[in-house]
């Protein structure tokens, strides 16, 4: 098993204390990765009031959680 990041580990222990009580059922992983690559992968839509730099700012931003999602996704997948 590899060394788990900060974010990945807290994401980790999260769930198995609200599923289990334990703080390391490991067999919990491939469920944790698929629920977050799920909510990565839900589409959204600028609200009505972001308009020219502002939607591009407001885009970049889910984007980048999105990405930080599914890095820590991979990383739970992978171990």
């Amino acid at each position: 098993m590899t060394e788990l990041s900060p974010a990945a580990q807290q994401v980790f222990w999260a769930f198995n204390r609200a599923a289990s009580g334990k703080p390391d059922d490991w067999h919990y992983l491939p469920a944790i990765a698929a629920a977050l690559q799920a909510v990565a992968d839900q589409p959204y839509e600028v609200p009505a009031w972001y308009r020219g730099d502002d939607c591009r700012t407001y885009r970049d931003g889910v984007d980048a959680e999105r990405n930080r999602l599914l890095a820590i996704a991979a990383e739970l997948k992978a171990s």
